[in-house]
């Protein structure tokens, strides 16, 4: 048997104990935008330390302004030449919202059964991210206890605010700029194709989150009273708000397409040939028709173009029954992903001025900023990656495809931008993952192999 061939037979008979250890650490409820979740969140980095320092990693809980970054180091300088990679994930979780749609308490971690007969991992973080990070560290696991070492020098990064836009973790990376500058980043936040094709993710989208408060009045007034005459700030911003996009979904504010490069001819012929529908991508949330530009495929809407969106808006009397209020206040959080070029802090300050140019006498604005990262766009021809992709192939028995993600992993920008490392962003999830929603689930498949595929991976880089 060769080595990587023990590797891989010792992750399977350690199946049940890598699921307990999982199961352990999702019971710990790390929601790290709600501060009343903040021992939680600290209990979740000291379970993740403890974890890595158990299979021989030098591991420290790292305070931050925010929440702690768990950092932990396999062993200094290069060995034989081999890479030296940082290996990013996060510990934090979304809030579980609306509660009551949850079948079981979603920090009670179970094993179901879908009709299909697919066996699931259900839980808040389940997917995202504590079972995807939990295939590299048991592929880590396994790797020590047949060979006694990694195959690589490795570090691990596992942060507790990606969910909250990793907001101190950029200057985290950039104080300790000289200790993370590695060869290569591995990431384990992202998404396979279909539950037998295997993906790995080539780009990303930046991020710019902001939050938008109006005031009018000076509190709310009646408006039976006041009603016609006095400015209305929900009004002020719905008009505001709609103004963002054209009819043909195009987004309105000056510059915002500045920097978004147009696709390669092949590689926009490689997305059409996979073929996604809208029923089949909307379908499955009760949806048929595409929003996006009219004048591009879905796939593209998706992954590789910039969007505008309205996370959510708020004002006035919105409880059970009537009040006829009318309000002083109003204020929506509204989120940029951004593609290629496109300047986070231009963007900002274009919508800024967007509002700005729009509002009324009698309406004042104030902004708030959550989140500013640039996209991220992977070399095709990186040696890294096709070594990944050859592992991946090895693994599921099928081509490993490269495609872009719509989502945001903030700090990946960064490890281009401050530290000089591409990412290889390889992961696990599937469309049906419930990410964010109640009853989030993790194909069992999907962990167990996922684990046996970052085995390969480390072993294919190392050679």
């Amino acid at each position: 048997m060769s080595q990587i061939d023990a590797v891989l037979d010792r992750i399977d008979r350690d199946l049940d104990k890598s699921l307990d250890r999982l199961f352990a650490l999702l019971r710990i409820q790390s929601i790290s935008t709600d501060p009343a979740y903040k021992d939680q969140c600290r209990a979740a980095a000291e379970f993740v330390a403890a974890d890595l320092k158990s299979i021989g990693f030098a591991t420290e809980v790292r305070p931050t302004a925010g929440h702690p970054v768990v950092v932990g180091k396999s062993g200094n300088g290069k060995a034989n030449g081999k890479p030296q990679v940082l290996f990013y994930g996060h510990y934090d979780v979304q809030p579980v919202d609306p509660l009551d749609l949850w079948s079981h308490p979603p920090f009670e971690p179970r094993i179901d059964t879908l009709p299909d007969g697919r066996k699931i991992i259900v839980a808040r973080g389940a997917c995202d991210d504590k079972g995807q990070a939990m295939t590299f560290v048991e592929a880590c696991r396994a790797y020590k206890a047949v060979t006694g070492s990694l195959p690589l020098p490795i570090t691990m990064m596992i942060e507790g605010e990606e969910e909250c836009g990793s907001k101190n973790l950029f200057g985290f990376v950039r104080d300790h700029a000289d200790e993370f500058k590695l060869d290569l980043a591995l990431v384990c936040d992202t998404a396979m194709w279909d539950p037998v094709t295997p993906a790995i993710t080539s780009s990303l989208r930046g991020l710019v989150y902001e939050e938008v408060r109006l005031t009018c009045a000076d509190r709310d007034l009646h408006s039976g009273v006041f009603g016609g005459a006095a400015q209305n700030p929900i009004r002020v911003l719905s008009k505001i708000l709609a103004a963002m996009h054209d009819d043909n979904g195009r987004v309105t504010i000056p510059g915002f397409y500045d920097g978004v490069p147009e696709l390669p001819a092949d590689i926009k012929a490689d997305l059409k040939g996979l073929g996604l529908t809208a029923d089949k991508f909307l379908g499955q949330v009760g949806l048929k028709e595409p929003a996006g530009e009219k004048d591009r495929m879905l796939i593209e809407q998706i992954t590789t173009r910039p969007t505008a969106e309205i996370n959510g808006i708020a004002g006035g009397y919105a409880g059970e029954g009537a009040k006829t209020v009318l309000p002083g206040k109003a204020m929506a959080k509204v989120s940029f992903r951004l593609v290629g070029d496109q300047d986070p802090v231009k963007i900002r300050e274009a919508f800024r001025a967007f509002v700005k140019a729009r509002l009324p006498v009698d309406c004042t604005v104030e902004f708030a900023n959550f989140a500013d990262s640039h996209a991220l766009q992977l070399d095709f021809d990186s040696p890294a990656l096709n070594k990944a992709r050859a592992a991946l192939q090895a693994e599921w028995g099928k081509k490993a495809i490269t495609v872009g993600a719509g989502g945001s992993i903030p700090i990946v920008g960064d490890f281009k931008s401050v530290l000089g490392m591409d990412s290889i962003m390889v992961g696990f999830a599937l469309d049906d993952d419930r990410v964010h929603s109640p009853n989030e689930k993790f194909d069992l498949t999907s962990f167990h192999k996922g684990i046996r595929s970052w085995a390969r991976i480390l072993d294919a880089l190392a050679a």
